[in-house]
């Protein structure tokens, strides 16, 4: 894609990596923009039906690069135009895409690079990873979709004292608050999360892509708008190949072979 960021497409996973390690993969527009069009091949590509999404170095992604907010260029307008520009259609993207998307925390996952992973469907941590919400640090208010999902994710309590204090919150507290699915051991994290890309992208694809349009409309609707939302995605799941292989494999007591139509 470009020097900030490597893809690869193999067995069915697209791996996107952040490549700024001697910035900790800080954004920057160029990184957005590579990941963006990474992005755009995933959506693109009934090929791909799982992501896997990850950093390279000793560190997942440190958030906004700060050296591009330095003096007159850093103010409101830019920050809320980046925002608008990037941030945001990056996080409607990843809770949106109708593929499952594995995060790989392999280590500091700071600011905006903290709520890019939370926006992410199964987020697995190496054991050094560390969590912070920073943005109190620089007299910002957290961003990229973190006072939507964390709250959601670890309660409101929790996600104040986080997003007040700023402090570090280690790979295991994560995973005890219910902000992570799990912590592996640092040398175990790449294949462990390879792996469950790859057993997610032998799943039936559509269906795993209502499962997560459901879910981003729970907290929403009511009772009843959600029956009648999972009556709608029932229906739609049910009329798929996937569904009628998945049945034919139940019956027949073998393994499923799903092809994501």
């Amino acid at each position: 894609m470009g020097e900030n960021l490597l893809f690869e497409h193999a067995d069915a996973v697209a791996t996107i990596t952040l490549n700024r390690p001697d910035k900790l993969n800080a954004f920057t527009t160029e990184l957005h923009r590579e990941l963006a069009a990474a992005l755009d091949v995933v959506e693109g590509d009934a090929t791909i039906r799982a992501v896997l999404l990850t950093g390279a170095g000793r560190g997942f992604c440190a958030g906004q690069d700060l050296t591009l907010r330095r003096g007159a260029g850093g103010g409101g307008a830019a920050s809320g135009n980046s925002l608008e520009t990037w941030y945001n259609p990056l996080i409607r993207r990843l809770r949106r895409l109708e593929k499952p998307v594995v995060c790989a925390v392999n280590g500091v996952a700071a600011g905006a690079g903290c709520n890019v992973a939370l926006a992410c469907d199964i987020v697995l941590a190496a054991r050094s990873a560390r969590f912070i919400q920073a943005f109190c640090k620089i007299g910002l208010i957290p961003d990229a979709g973190g006072t939507y999902h964390l709250p959601r994710l670890v309660g409101m309590a929790r996600a104040g004292a986080l997003m007040l204090l700023g402090d570090k919150l280690s790979a295991e507290e994560a995973a005890r608050f219910g902000l992570i699915w799990r912590v592996v051991d640092d040398e175990a994290l790449m294949p462990e999360a390879t792996a469950l890309a790859r057993h997610l992208a032998r799943q039936p694809t559509r269906a795993l892509g209502f499962i997560k349009q459901a879910l981003n409309a729970s907290f929403a609707n009511t009772l009843d708008q959600q029956l009648d939302l999972e009556r709608d995605l029932q229906s739609a799941a049910a009329s798929t190949s996937d569904f009628r292989e998945g049945v034919a494999a139940f019956l027949d007591k073998r393994p499923a072979n799903f092809t994501g139509t």
